[in-house]
């Protein structure tokens, strides 16, 4: 899977401040008239910044590519629910594959764990969701699509520094122009790293001097397990765990950005999966509940926010996660009985919640952060148990308001 959906870009700022006012003032366009004026006047601006002339050549020919603006504009959305999406990518083929990727590897994932802190688990899940374990990392031109993105005026400062980064792993010696072959917003490899990300946290850990994110199995490891470091990952610790919740809690305390302690949760009725009770310890950790309060239950522990960190997707956090704890042994998640809203409803949710004066970002039927907090806002008000899922039944309260 490429890294479309991830938040694209965390704008490197040594990179940003790189390019002078006047590449960053470059006129951008949105067709193809102008592209080759402004990729002359980046290249002048990168030469001044250092980049050779050797990887500048990897520019010539490089034209507008009409495909990924395409992509760009139509890209997809999370709108499938979580075990709908978790059923089709933690598929039995992927399991049998990560869990013999595990044994191959195995030296070289014992040895990570020991350096970085991160299970092999947690990295073959990546692997797998990512890219198919390196099967499909994309076909577009690396840098035909950056430059496309970097000229185009809707999000040209972000894919700017990302031009930049390209080159200057070329210059580096990591990659020829020819390996940069990737997904249509520029990541490349097989965890689908975005070149910022790439020049900054990728590891040579096979000793041959180029951080090959491509071809390199131990780089590709080593280089995820480093970013996953990068955004906090705490060695030795929890990331997921499958509970069982009560048929009744408070559930306004089921919430990401809400906290408690094993014991706190344990006293609300809260158990493992199988019903045997929480360790009473401190230990701290959020109720998750992907599909609300009759779907799926687990603990998000505090590795769990580095999940968030590398796809702002819920779904697709709960699901690399879920799929890792499945790696390490867990059983299947018990699937409960949720309705899921269809896109369709959840859009129809997202434009009552407006109407009611609630920012829930864009109505695209993605059940967001925002439109969790509008949904839970709206439970307490109708004294519903307010577990932030959209559910027909809230829907229906919904359009009575």
């Amino acid at each position: 899977m490429s890294g479309f959906t991830r938040t694209l870009v965390i704008v490197n700022a040594a990179l940003a401040l790189a390019l002078s006012a006047s590449a960053a003032a470059a006129q951008c366009g949105n067709s193809a008239d102008g592209f080759s004026s402004w990729l002359s006047a980046f290249k002048q601006e990168a030469a001044g910044q250092g980049i050779s002339a050797g990887s500048l050549s990897a520019l010539d020919g490089v034209g507008y590519d009409q495909k990924v603006i395409n992509a760009d504009r139509r890209q997809g959305v999370f709108t499938q629910s979580f075990l709908e999406f978790a059923g089709r990518m933690v598929a039995d083929y992927r399991m049998t594959t990560g869990k013999n990727l595990l044994k191959k590897h195995a030296d070289t994932f014992a040895r990570i764990e020991q350096e970085f802190g991160v299970p092999g688990p947690v990295l073959v899940a990546f692997w797998g969701l990512e890219t198919d374990f390196g099967a499909n990392l994309g076909d577009f031109a690396t840098l035909q699509s950056l430059a496309t993105l970097a000229y185009d005026c809707r999000r040209p400062d972000q894919f700017r520094p990302e031009l930049l980064a390209a080159l200057k792993i070329l210059d580096r010696g990591d990659l020829k122009a020819s390996d940069m072959r990737g997904a249509w917003a520029g990541e490349i490899g097989q965890m689908q790293f975005v070149p910022t990300y790439y020049l900054d946290l990728a590891v040579d850990y096979d000793g041959d001097g180029r951080r090959n994110l491509v071809k390199s199995v131990s780089d590709v490891l080593a280089s995820s397990a480093n970013l996953l470091k990068h955004h906090g990952w705490q060695a030795g610790q929890p990331w997921l765990e499958e509970v069982k919740a009560p048929s009744e809690m408070p559930w306004a305390e089921a919430d990401l950005a809400i906290k408690h302690s094993r014991s706190e949760w344990a006293a609300w009725g809260v158990t493992k999966a199988d019903g045997s009770a929480l360790p009473a310890d401190g230990s701290k950790a959020s109720l998750l509940l992907p599909m609300g309060r009759l779907g799926p239950a687990f603990l998000a522990y505090g590795n769990f926010d580095v999940y968030t960190q590398w796809n702002q997707s819920l779904v697709y956090a709960t699901t690399a996660a879920y799929f890792a704890t499945r790696l390490a042994g867990a059983k299947p998640v018990h699937k409960g009985s949720a309705q899921a809203p269809s896109g369709d409803q959840v859009k129809e949710a997202q434009q009552l919640l407006k109407k009611l004066g609630y920012d829930v970002g864009k109505v695209d039927g993605v059940i967001g952060a925002q439109t969790r907090a509008a949904v839970k806002d709206v439970q307490l008000k109708l004294g519903l148990p307010a577990d932030s899922y959209p559910d027909p039944t809230f829907l229906a309260a919904l359009r009575k308001m």
